[in-house]
């Protein structure tokens, strides 16, 4: 099994449905094929550098998931012919996700500064 992240850019005009349907459908070939689904980061809405069939915007997912070479082929095979896929990037990864964190917690530094100047 090898690690993999995705970046996958989508037409900005399909509605959420469409695009919410072609990243279950990624997830469901990972899935399907052996592999495990790690993470999916919904980046929104971006300017793209530069036009792509006359479009200067695309909806950016990052897609994390650990599979076999096999599977991301059918993978990236499929997002070739998908409506709606724009462009889309497989690379391997070679940092681990960062689960998203939960807020620092505020410590109580000034109220035993305060308790100790008493």
């Amino acid at each position: 099994m090898n690690e993999y992240e995705i970046m996958l850019l989508l037409d900005p005009e399909l509605a959420d449905d469409r695009q919410a349907e072609i990243v279950s459908r990624a997830r469901e070939l990972v899935e399907k094929g052996g592999g495990t689904w790690v993470a999916h980061e919904p980046w929104g809405r971006r300017k793209l550098a530069y036009e792509i069939d006359k479009k200067t915007e695309a909806g950016y997912h990052l897609l994390y998931f650990d599979s076999d070479a096999a599977t991301l082929e059918e993978l990236t095979r499929v997002l070739k012919i998908t409506d709606g896929a724009v462009r889309h990037m497989a690379v391997r990864r070679t940092t681990p996700v960062r689960k998203q964190s939960p807020p620092p917690q505020a410590t109580e530094p000034a109220a035993e500064a305060v308790q100790a100047a008493e």
